[in-house]
């Protein structure tokens, strides 16, 4: 028997999603604020596009209609595809550092003093910051399971975009 189950009531897997995503966001502020982790600039990134998530998902949970269910997955969709862009590029990063380090500005200075087309490669051309690895569980790190959080999220939105209702 499969899991095809689980998407005829595309609310509870949305707020599935959301009370996983808050877990997620609740975990990346205990890593800063009590094991004391700094955020990078793609971590920043990361983590506006897991807010973006758990709010699409909220929304979709709180709807009835069909159709604002399928916009909201399409949105998870979106959004957690862009996450795991972000933490597909920090890893290769973390992989393959650049030969020049330099930590730069933090993300906030970034958007303080320069415009937005100016910061966006700034955040993707990545940092010091950005290669560091402080964390791993099972040898990988807070980015590679950044990216597979946000895969499967992915595909979990992907999935109820094309469920078939009765």
């Amino acid at each position: 028997m499969g899991l095809g189950w689980i998407f005829d009531q595309p609310r509870r897997v949305l707020l599935g999603l959301l009370l996983i995503c808050l877990a997620m966001l609740a975990y990346g502020l205990y890593l800063q604020h009590v094991v004391g982790l700094n955020p990078c600039p793609m971590c920043i990134v990361q983590r506006y596009a897991l807010i973006l998530v758990a709010l699409v998902a909220g929304l979709g949970a709180a709807f009835e209609r069909p159709m604002v269910q399928r916009l909201a997955a399409a949105s998870v969709f979106g959004f957690s595809a862009f996450g795991a862009f972000v933490a597909a590029r920090q890893s290769w990063l973390q992989w393959y550092p650049p030969e020049v380090v330099s930590c730069g500005r933090d993300f906030y200075g970034m958007i303080e003093n320069f415009p937005i087309g100016r910061v966006v490669p700034m955040i993707f051309r990545g940092s010091g910051d950005c290669a560091k690895i402080d964390w791993t569980f099972l040898g990988l790190s807070l980015a590679n399971w950044s990216f597979i959080s946000f895969s499967l999220i992915a595909l979990l939105g992907l999935r109820l975009v094309w469920v078939r209702r009765a």
